[in-house]
Protein backbone atom coordinates (compact mmCIF):
# COMPACT_ATOMS: atom_id res chain seq x y z
CA UNK A 1 0.00 0.00 0.00
CA UNK A 2 1.13 3.54 -1.18
CA UNK A 3 2.10 5.91 1.60
CA UNK A 4 -0.11 8.87 1.76
CA UNK A 5 1.23 11.80 0.39
CA UNK A 6 0.95 15.07 2.95
CA UNK A 7 1.71 18.57 2.73
CA UNK A 8 2.85 21.84 4.74
CA UNK A 9 4.17 25.23 4.25
CA UNK A 10 7.12 25.89 5.64
CA UNK A 11 8.65 29.82 6.15
CA UNK A 12 11.79 29.98 4.44
CA UNK A 13 12.36 33.27 7.07
CA UNK A 14 11.45 32.04 9.93
CA UNK A 15 11.42 28.10 9.97
CA UNK A 16 7.83 27.83 11.23
CA UNK A 17 5.52 25.05 9.79
CA UNK A 18 2.21 25.62 8.44
CA UNK A 19 -0.94 23.50 7.68
CA UNK A 20 -2.26 25.67 4.68
CA UNK A 21 -0.84 28.91 3.03
CA UNK A 22 -1.08 32.59 3.31
CA UNK A 23 0.28 35.36 1.68
CA UNK A 24 1.50 36.40 5.19
CA UNK A 25 3.27 34.32 7.94
CA UNK A 26 1.35 34.80 10.77
CA UNK A 27 4.98 34.51 12.97
CA UNK A 28 7.16 36.84 11.45
CA UNK A 29 5.30 38.71 9.10
CA UNK A 30 7.33 38.01 6.03
CA UNK A 31 4.94 38.02 3.05
CA UNK A 32 5.63 35.67 0.17
CA UNK A 33 7.99 33.47 2.63
CA UNK A 34 5.46 30.18 2.42
CA UNK A 35 6.92 27.50 0.53
CA UNK A 36 5.03 24.20 0.19
CA UNK A 37 7.03 21.07 1.14
CA UNK A 38 5.81 17.81 0.18
CA UNK A 39 6.36 13.88 2.08
CA UNK A 40 5.20 10.62 2.70
CA UNK A 41 4.00 9.42 5.76
CA UNK A 42 3.57 10.54 8.87
CA UNK A 43 6.14 13.55 9.96
CA UNK A 44 8.67 11.97 12.62
CA UNK A 45 7.45 12.75 16.01
CA UNK A 46 10.59 14.04 17.51
CA UNK A 47 11.02 15.07 21.29
CA UNK A 48 7.22 13.80 21.96
CA UNK A 49 8.76 11.73 25.46
CA UNK A 50 8.74 13.62 28.37
CA UNK A 51 11.42 13.63 30.79
CA UNK A 52 12.30 15.54 34.21
CA UNK A 53 14.66 18.24 33.92
CA UNK A 54 17.25 20.02 36.15
CA UNK A 55 16.98 24.03 37.10
CA UNK A 56 20.20 25.70 38.25
CA UNK A 57 19.99 29.27 40.27
CA UNK A 58 22.66 31.85 38.32
CA UNK A 59 24.69 31.82 41.56
CA UNK A 60 25.05 27.87 41.70
CA UNK A 61 26.40 27.94 38.26
CA UNK A 62 30.34 28.13 38.62
CA UNK A 63 32.04 30.72 36.27
CA UNK A 64 34.85 29.01 34.20
CA UNK A 65 37.48 30.21 31.86
CA UNK A 66 37.25 28.06 28.65
CA UNK A 67 39.81 28.31 26.72
CA UNK A 68 39.60 29.15 22.82
CA UNK A 69 40.70 26.97 20.15
CA UNK A 70 43.27 29.11 18.57
CA UNK A 71 42.83 28.55 14.69
CA UNK A 72 46.51 29.30 13.63
CA UNK A 73 44.94 32.11 10.92
CA UNK A 74 45.06 35.51 13.18
CA UNK A 75 42.87 37.11 10.89
CA UNK A 76 39.98 34.64 11.33
CA UNK A 77 40.90 34.54 14.95
CA UNK A 78 40.33 38.35 14.85
CA UNK A 79 37.27 37.78 13.56
CA UNK A 80 36.00 35.05 16.12
CA UNK A 81 36.74 37.19 18.68
CA UNK A 82 40.07 35.10 19.85
CA UNK A 83 39.58 31.90 18.19
CA UNK A 84 37.07 28.91 17.97
CA UNK A 85 34.79 28.60 21.50
CA UNK A 86 34.40 24.68 22.32
CA UNK A 87 31.03 23.73 22.03
CA UNK A 88 30.05 26.59 19.96
CA UNK A 89 28.86 26.17 15.86
CA UNK A 90 29.75 29.08 12.90
CA UNK A 91 28.51 29.35 9.99
CA UNK A 92 30.77 30.49 7.34
CA UNK A 93 28.56 32.22 3.67
CA UNK A 94 29.56 33.35 0.85
CA UNK A 95 29.58 33.35 -2.99
CA UNK A 96 30.63 30.32 -5.10
CA UNK A 97 34.47 30.09 -5.93
CA UNK A 98 35.34 33.05 -3.29
CA UNK A 99 37.49 30.98 -1.20
CA UNK A 100 35.46 29.06 1.63
CA UNK A 101 36.90 25.76 1.40
CA UNK A 102 39.70 26.46 0.97
CA UNK A 103 40.42 29.03 3.87
CA UNK A 104 38.93 25.88 6.07
CA UNK A 105 41.18 23.37 4.53
CA UNK A 106 43.87 25.67 5.86
CA UNK A 107 42.29 25.75 9.43
CA UNK A 108 42.09 22.09 9.65
CA UNK A 109 45.64 21.98 9.13
CA UNK A 110 46.52 24.27 11.75
CA UNK A 111 44.81 23.00 14.22
CA UNK A 112 45.64 19.67 14.02
CA UNK A 113 42.98 16.88 14.59
CA UNK A 114 40.28 17.61 12.69
CA UNK A 115 37.45 15.84 10.77
CA UNK A 116 36.51 18.05 7.44
CA UNK A 117 33.35 16.21 5.80
CA UNK A 118 32.57 17.62 2.15
CA UNK A 119 29.77 16.17 0.40
CA UNK A 120 30.36 18.12 -2.19
CA UNK A 121 33.88 16.51 -3.87
CA UNK A 122 35.34 13.60 -3.64
CA UNK A 123 38.02 12.68 -1.35
CA UNK A 124 40.43 12.82 -4.29
CA UNK A 125 39.37 16.24 -5.12
CA UNK A 126 40.03 17.30 -2.01
CA UNK A 127 43.45 15.77 -1.87
CA UNK A 128 44.54 17.31 -4.92
CA UNK A 129 43.61 20.72 -3.39
CA UNK A 130 45.47 20.36 -0.41
CA UNK A 131 48.85 19.21 -2.38
CA UNK A 132 48.23 22.75 -4.16
CA UNK A 133 48.06 24.63 -0.98
CA UNK A 134 50.57 22.13 0.64
CA UNK A 135 49.23 20.65 3.36
CA UNK A 136 50.48 17.41 5.07
CA UNK A 137 48.09 17.14 8.28
CA UNK A 138 48.22 13.60 8.61
CA UNK A 139 45.50 13.67 11.68
CA UNK A 140 43.35 16.08 9.51
CA UNK A 141 40.53 13.01 8.61
CA UNK A 142 38.70 13.36 5.44
CA UNK A 143 35.24 11.91 4.15
CA UNK A 144 32.92 12.36 1.73
CA UNK A 145 29.60 11.50 3.02
CA UNK A 146 25.87 12.94 2.88
CA UNK A 147 23.80 11.48 5.81
CA UNK A 148 24.35 13.64 8.51
CA UNK A 149 23.87 11.13 11.09
CA UNK A 150 26.74 8.88 9.66
CA UNK A 151 28.80 11.79 9.96
CA UNK A 152 27.85 12.69 13.80
CA UNK A 153 28.47 9.01 14.64
CA UNK A 154 31.57 9.31 13.01
CA UNK A 155 32.55 12.47 14.47
CA UNK A 156 31.75 10.76 18.21
CA UNK A 157 33.86 7.68 17.35
CA UNK A 158 37.01 9.75 16.23
CA UNK A 159 36.79 12.64 18.65
CA UNK A 160 38.05 15.35 16.51
CA UNK A 161 39.16 19.03 17.63
CA UNK A 162 36.85 20.51 15.03
CA UNK A 163 34.10 19.33 12.69
CA UNK A 164 33.94 20.87 9.34
CA UNK A 165 30.75 20.83 7.10
CA UNK A 166 31.22 21.23 3.40
CA UNK A 167 27.58 22.17 3.04
CA UNK A 168 24.77 22.10 4.87
CA UNK A 169 22.87 22.41 1.88
CA UNK A 170 24.30 18.76 0.43
CA UNK A 171 23.66 16.90 3.68
CA UNK A 172 20.31 14.89 4.82
CA UNK A 173 18.25 12.98 7.53
CA UNK A 174 16.64 10.60 6.95
CA UNK A 175 13.98 11.55 9.41
CA UNK A 176 12.46 13.51 6.56
CA UNK A 177 11.64 12.89 2.78
CA UNK A 178 12.98 15.50 1.64
CA UNK A 179 15.48 16.29 -0.97
CA UNK A 180 18.99 17.76 0.26
CA UNK A 181 19.31 21.70 0.05
CA UNK A 182 15.71 21.97 0.83
CA UNK A 183 14.23 24.27 3.58
CA UNK A 184 13.56 21.39 5.95
CA UNK A 185 16.52 19.23 5.07
CA UNK A 186 18.80 22.89 6.12
CA UNK A 187 16.38 23.59 9.02
CA UNK A 188 16.91 19.98 10.95
CA UNK A 189 20.48 19.26 9.88
CA UNK A 190 21.21 22.29 11.27
CA UNK A 191 19.54 21.86 14.31
CA UNK A 192 21.31 18.12 14.69
CA UNK A 193 24.82 19.73 14.62
CA UNK A 194 23.64 22.41 16.95
CA UNK A 195 22.35 19.87 19.43
CA UNK A 196 25.60 17.91 18.88
CA UNK A 197 27.91 20.72 19.15
CA UNK A 198 26.22 22.19 22.83
CA UNK A 199 26.39 18.12 24.34
CA UNK A 200 30.13 17.13 23.28
CA UNK A 201 31.56 20.51 23.01
CA UNK A 202 33.36 19.79 19.48
CA UNK A 203 32.71 23.10 17.84
CA UNK A 204 31.30 22.84 14.37
CA UNK A 205 32.13 24.84 11.60
CA UNK A 206 29.48 24.76 8.54
CA UNK A 207 29.71 26.31 4.59
CA UNK A 208 26.52 27.73 3.51
CA UNK A 209 25.75 28.70 -0.11
CA UNK A 210 24.02 32.30 -0.63
CA UNK A 211 21.10 33.13 -2.80
CA UNK A 212 21.39 35.72 -5.93
CA UNK A 213 20.23 38.85 -3.45
CA UNK A 214 23.17 37.69 -1.24
CA UNK A 215 22.26 36.23 1.93
CA UNK A 216 22.85 32.47 3.25
CA UNK A 217 20.34 30.30 1.47
CA UNK A 218 17.64 28.20 3.44
CA UNK A 219 15.65 29.20 6.72
CA UNK A 220 16.87 32.09 8.34
CA UNK A 221 15.90 30.17 11.34
CA UNK A 222 19.58 28.40 10.55
CA UNK A 223 20.93 31.38 11.52
CA UNK A 224 19.53 32.08 14.55
CA UNK A 225 20.92 28.75 15.55
CA UNK A 226 24.21 29.01 15.46
CA UNK A 227 26.54 31.17 17.69
CA UNK A 228 28.44 32.82 15.04
CA UNK A 229 27.77 33.99 10.98
CA UNK A 230 30.56 34.99 9.00
CA UNK A 231 30.70 36.07 5.40
CA UNK A 232 32.86 35.83 2.73
CA UNK A 233 33.17 38.13 0.39
CA UNK A 234 35.28 40.08 -2.57
CA UNK A 235 35.37 40.23 -6.19
CA UNK A 236 35.78 37.22 -8.01
CA UNK A 237 38.00 38.98 -10.24
CA UNK A 238 39.97 40.72 -7.85
CA UNK A 239 42.34 38.96 -5.14
CA UNK A 240 41.35 40.65 -1.91
CA UNK A 241 39.08 38.88 0.46
CA UNK A 242 37.07 40.26 3.30
CA UNK A 243 35.98 37.95 6.24
CA UNK A 244 32.94 39.83 8.16
CA UNK A 245 30.94 38.80 11.19
CA UNK A 246 27.38 39.54 11.11
CA UNK A 247 26.78 38.05 14.26
CA UNK A 248 28.91 36.41 17.09
CA UNK A 249 27.80 35.57 20.55
CA UNK A 250 31.08 35.60 22.06
CA UNK A 251 33.35 38.17 20.57
CA UNK A 252 32.42 41.72 18.37
CA UNK A 253 30.41 41.78 15.34
CA UNK A 254 32.29 44.87 13.85
CA UNK A 255 35.41 42.90 13.47
CA UNK A 256 37.13 41.89 9.63
CA UNK A 257 39.67 39.83 8.62
CA UNK A 258 41.27 40.74 5.33
CA UNK A 259 42.96 38.35 3.07
CA UNK A 260 44.62 37.76 -0.27
CA UNK A 261 43.64 34.77 -3.14
CA UNK A 262 47.11 33.28 -3.65
CA UNK A 263 48.50 30.02 -5.54
CA UNK A 264 49.17 28.75 -1.99
CA UNK A 265 45.67 29.33 -0.85
CA UNK A 266 44.02 32.47 1.68
CA UNK A 267 46.96 34.64 2.41
CA UNK A 268 46.64 37.06 5.76
CA UNK A 269 47.27 40.83 4.63
CA UNK A 270 48.79 42.49 7.26
CA UNK A 271 48.72 45.78 5.96
CA UNK A 272 45.77 46.32 4.05
CA UNK A 273 45.96 49.54 3.05
CA UNK A 274 49.08 49.17 1.13
CA UNK A 275 47.13 45.99 -0.49
CA UNK A 276 44.52 48.56 -1.87
CA UNK A 277 46.67 51.61 -2.61
CA UNK A 278 49.05 49.34 -4.36
CA UNK A 279 48.50 50.62 -8.00
CA UNK A 280 47.23 54.00 -7.24
CA UNK A 281 47.62 56.48 -9.96
CA UNK A 282 47.18 60.47 -9.15
CA UNK A 283 44.64 61.35 -11.77
CA UNK A 284 41.51 63.54 -11.89
CA UNK A 285 39.25 61.68 -9.96
CA UNK A 286 41.22 59.79 -7.47
CA UNK A 287 40.76 60.51 -3.95
CA UNK A 288 42.07 58.32 -0.91
CA UNK A 289 40.38 58.23 2.29
CA UNK A 290 40.03 56.53 5.37
CA UNK A 291 37.37 53.61 6.49
CA UNK A 292 36.93 52.04 9.65
CA UNK A 293 36.71 48.26 9.03
CA UNK A 294 35.47 47.00 12.53
CA UNK A 295 38.27 48.28 14.68
CA UNK A 296 40.92 48.79 11.90
CA UNK A 297 41.19 51.85 9.86
CA UNK A 298 41.95 50.97 5.89
CA UNK A 299 43.20 53.70 3.61
CA UNK A 300 40.59 53.24 -0.19
CA UNK A 301 40.97 54.46 -2.74
CA UNK A 302 38.23 56.18 -4.32
CA UNK A 303 37.34 56.76 -8.15
CA UNK A 304 34.84 58.79 -9.60
CA UNK A 305 34.24 59.39 -13.38
CA UNK A 306 32.18 62.36 -14.58
CA UNK A 307 30.67 62.40 -18.05
CA UNK A 308 28.13 64.89 -20.48
CA UNK A 309 25.08 62.95 -20.07
CA UNK A 310 23.55 62.00 -23.65
CA UNK A 311 19.98 61.10 -22.68
CA UNK A 312 17.18 63.66 -20.99
CA UNK A 313 18.17 61.57 -17.83
CA UNK A 314 21.55 61.23 -15.82
CA UNK A 315 22.89 58.19 -15.23
CA UNK A 316 24.46 57.30 -11.53
CA UNK A 317 26.09 54.24 -11.09
CA UNK A 318 27.84 53.34 -8.19
CA UNK A 319 30.37 49.84 -7.02
CA UNK A 320 30.81 49.16 -3.20
CA UNK A 321 28.99 52.79 -2.38
CA UNK A 322 25.34 53.29 -1.76
CA UNK A 323 23.72 54.50 -4.56
CA UNK A 324 20.99 56.67 -3.09
CA UNK A 325 23.64 57.99 -1.29
CA UNK A 326 25.76 58.88 -4.34
CA UNK A 327 22.65 61.12 -5.15
CA UNK A 328 22.32 62.68 -2.61
CA UNK A 329 25.77 63.80 -2.34
CA UNK A 330 25.22 64.87 -6.17
CA UNK A 331 22.55 67.10 -5.28
CA UNK A 332 24.31 68.96 -2.35
CA UNK A 333 27.09 69.52 -4.68
CA UNK A 334 24.67 70.81 -7.82
CA UNK A 335 22.97 73.12 -4.46
CA UNK A 336 25.94 74.62 -2.88
CA UNK A 337 28.68 75.00 -5.29
CA UNK A 338 28.78 76.17 -8.91
CA UNK A 339 28.77 72.81 -10.42
CA UNK A 340 25.97 71.54 -12.15
CA UNK A 341 25.52 68.05 -12.11
CA UNK A 342 22.07 67.75 -13.35
CA UNK A 343 23.36 67.12 -17.34
CA UNK A 344 26.62 64.93 -16.31
CA UNK A 345 26.65 61.07 -15.79
CA UNK A 346 28.63 60.18 -12.73
CA UNK A 347 30.46 56.66 -12.04
CA UNK A 348 31.71 55.91 -8.82
CA UNK A 349 33.80 53.04 -8.23
CA UNK A 350 35.71 51.98 -4.35
CA UNK A 351 38.93 50.20 -5.70
CA UNK A 352 39.31 46.58 -4.44
CA UNK A 353 36.19 44.92 -3.89
CA UNK A 354 35.12 47.07 -0.89
CA UNK A 355 31.85 47.93 0.53
CA UNK A 356 31.48 51.55 2.52
CA UNK A 357 28.83 51.85 4.00
CA UNK A 358 30.17 54.43 6.41
CA UNK A 359 29.31 58.37 6.04
CA UNK A 360 32.94 59.49 7.03
CA UNK A 361 33.64 58.77 3.03
CA UNK A 362 31.15 61.43 2.32
CA UNK A 363 33.81 64.01 1.61
CA UNK A 364 36.09 61.56 -0.25
CA UNK A 365 33.30 60.67 -2.60
CA UNK A 366 32.33 64.50 -3.28
CA UNK A 367 36.10 65.26 -4.06
CA UNK A 368 36.39 62.74 -6.52
CA UNK A 369 33.25 63.84 -8.23
CA UNK A 370 34.62 67.88 -8.30
CA UNK A 371 37.51 66.42 -9.28
CA UNK A 372 36.85 64.63 -12.08
CA UNK A 373 34.08 67.34 -13.02
CA UNK A 374 37.07 69.65 -13.01
CA UNK A 375 39.48 67.44 -15.05
CA UNK A 376 41.98 68.34 -12.43
CA UNK A 377 43.53 66.15 -9.54
CA UNK A 378 44.52 66.30 -5.70
CA UNK A 379 47.62 66.51 -4.73
CA UNK A 380 49.02 63.15 -4.68
CA UNK A 381 49.22 62.44 -0.75
CA UNK A 382 46.30 63.78 0.15
CA UNK A 383 43.79 61.68 2.68
CA UNK A 384 40.31 63.49 3.28
CA UNK A 385 37.09 62.10 5.48
CA UNK A 386 33.95 63.67 6.78
CA UNK A 387 30.59 63.25 6.91
CA UNK A 388 28.78 65.76 4.36
CA UNK A 389 25.29 67.50 5.19
CA UNK A 390 22.52 68.22 3.13
CA UNK A 391 23.33 71.94 3.74
CA UNK A 392 27.16 71.45 2.60
CA UNK A 393 28.82 71.08 5.85
CA UNK A 394 31.18 69.38 6.63
CA UNK A 395 31.12 67.27 9.70
CA UNK A 396 33.43 65.50 12.13
CA UNK A 397 33.20 61.58 12.50
CA UNK A 398 34.12 58.63 15.15
CA UNK A 399 37.54 57.91 15.45
CA UNK A 400 39.03 60.77 14.22
CA UNK A 401 42.85 60.84 15.83
CA UNK A 402 43.08 56.65 14.46
CA UNK A 403 42.25 57.65 11.17
CA UNK A 404 44.68 60.62 10.74
CA UNK A 405 47.22 58.24 12.90
CA UNK A 406 46.92 55.48 9.44
CA UNK A 407 46.90 58.25 7.05
CA UNK A 408 49.97 59.99 8.53
CA UNK A 409 51.78 56.29 9.10
CA UNK A 410 51.76 55.79 4.92
CA UNK A 411 53.00 58.85 4.44
CA UNK A 412 49.39 60.82 3.65
CA UNK A 413 48.59 64.39 4.81
CA UNK A 414 45.37 65.12 6.36
CA UNK A 415 44.47 68.92 5.20
CA UNK A 416 43.21 71.43 7.72
CA UNK A 417 39.88 71.04 8.57
CA UNK A 418 37.31 71.58 6.23
CA UNK A 419 34.14 72.99 7.52
CA UNK A 420 32.15 73.28 4.27
CA UNK A 421 32.02 72.29 0.53
CA UNK A 422 32.96 75.59 -0.73
CA UNK A 423 36.79 75.10 0.93
CA UNK A 424 36.68 72.01 -0.82
CA UNK A 425 35.86 74.00 -4.09
CA UNK A 426 39.02 76.39 -3.00
CA UNK A 427 41.25 73.48 -2.62
CA UNK A 428 40.20 71.87 -5.91
CA UNK A 429 40.68 75.19 -8.36
CA UNK A 430 43.95 76.16 -6.94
Amino acid sequence: MAKKQSTIWLCENCGNEFSVWAGKCPMCGEWNSLKELKFEGSKPNIGSSRKAIETSTLSDIKSENTSRLETGISELDRVLGGGVVPGSIILIGGEPGIGKSTLLLQVADRIGHTFYDSAEESINQIKLRADRLGITNSMLSLASESDIDAVLHETKKIEPKLLIIDSIQTVFTNDYDATPGSLVQVRECGMKLQQFAKSSGIPVIIIGHVTKEGNLAGPRILEHLVDTVLYLEGERFNDARILRGVKNRFGATNEVGIFKMAEEGMVEVKNPSELFLQERRNSPGSVVTVTLEGTRPILIEIQALVVPTHFGYPKRTSSGFDLNRLNLLAAVITKKTAFNLSNSDIYLNVIGGMKLNEPAVDLAVTAAIISSYKNKALPNKLCLFGEVGLLGEVRNVTRQKDREKEAKNLGYEITAKISDLSELVSLLVI
